[in-house]
């Protein structure tokens, strides 16, 4: 079981390491990790954020684990050199399509939640988000107007066949919960927003036991605040999913605590975090790595198909999380390797 380990800038080397050590304490036979440089470490060493030999490894790997990019060093660099490229990189080339990025209140975290516990404490939604397309994808570019203004542009742009086979993977994901889909889209203004519908309503026909409901994207930003317990499994596209994701961490109590597993046709995926790299902590010993492990939870079940290991972990955070481990974001005092430490203890 080869896992290609890619700790990225920042805080990722920190919070990687204790995923790591979670892993290793499993004793998985065959387990082989692998390390190689992503993003603007990668740019400084080998001039490039994607280095040939880190992508060669992702191919031939079971699975990925993604610590996180960005340098403020290089944000003067054109775009194709930024440290953002080598996730993007990634899910082109490995044609990882979906992200699914749960969000549920864990037991002891209510008062950390931005919402009332009684609102915060219904949460346990899933948010399916389309990776390979829309205006992170799209073309793209910076002209000049008659009147000498510049004008940057994007657009935002998704076929049926990618609204089909994301919705799928929504609808496949309802079966296994509570049976509640929720598409999120802008139709009343977006003409992709409309395929997208269209797309969903036809698919739904292949999943009569999943209730379908639509929403638009600013009503869905409202209701998750308002009335998260109502959201079972929502699927929608690439910008929608990366704003709705990040504000649903915030409602279980910190964005150091999703985790996400993006995955293609196969059993290969990338799993990581869902903060960046915050390079204003990074060394510091500050980070929260519990994301992190969780992600590497995903990575033993979606990939390697080792649920009761997968389980092991998830149980070991709830523990850890339940007794009163903290970290600065949410409120404590215990650093990076002291909750990895935490968290050992209890696997």
């Amino acid at each position: 079981m080869k896992i290609a380990v890619l700790a990225g800038d920042g805080i990722g080397p920190e919070v990687t390491r204790e995923a790591v050590r979670v892993l290793e304490a499993l004793r998985l036979p065959d387990l082989v990790l692998m390390e190689g440089d992503v993003g603007g470490v990668a740019t400084k060493r080998h001039g490039t954020p994607l280095p040939a030999e880190t992508l060669e490894m992702a191919r031939t790997c079971d699975a990925i684990l993604f610590g996180a990019v960005g340098d403020p060093d290089c944000d003067h660099l054109d775009r194709h050199l930024r440290p953002e490229q080598a996730i993007l990189g990634l899910r082109k080339e490995l044609e990882l399509f979906a992200n699914l990025r749960p969000a549920k209140l864990f037991n002891g975290l209510e008062d950390a939640s931005a919402l009332r516990p009684e609102v915060a404490s219904a949460i346990d939604l899933l948010i399916v988000r389309e990776l390979n397309g829309d205006v992170y994808f799209g073309e793209k570019g910076i002209r000049t107007l008659p009147d000498g203004q510049r004008q940057g542009w994007d657009m935002m742009a998704y076929s049926e066949s990618e609204v089909r086979r994301i919705a799928h993977v929504g609808f496949r994901a309802a079966q296994g919960r509570r049976g509640r889909l929720c598409s999120v889209d802008k139709a009343n203004v977006l003409e992709t927003s409309q395929v997208w519908r269209d797309v969903v309503t036809e698919v739904a026909r292949d999943y009569p036991e999943v209730e379908l409901s639509h929403m638009y994207v600013d009503n869905a930003a409202m209701q998750l605040v308002r009335n998260p317990g109502q959201f079972d499994v929502v699927v929608t596209g690439n910008l929608f999913g990366d704003i709705l994701s990040d504000q649903a961490s915030m409602c279980v109590g910190s964005i150091g605590l999703l985790a996400s597993a993006s995955l293609g046709e196969g059993s290969r995926g990338l799993y990581e975090p869902i903060h960046g790299s915050a390079p204003d902590i990074a060394g510091q010993g500050k980070a929260n790595p519990m994301a992190t492990i969780l992600s590497a939870a995903m990575l033993l079940r979606h990939s390697l198909h080792l649920e009761d290991q997968a389980s092991r972990i998830e149980t070991a955070v709830a523990k850890a999380l339940a007794d009163g481990v903290r970290s600065g974001d949410l409120g404590g005092t215990m650093g990076t390797a002291a909750i990895g430490d935490a968290i050992l203890e209890r696997l």
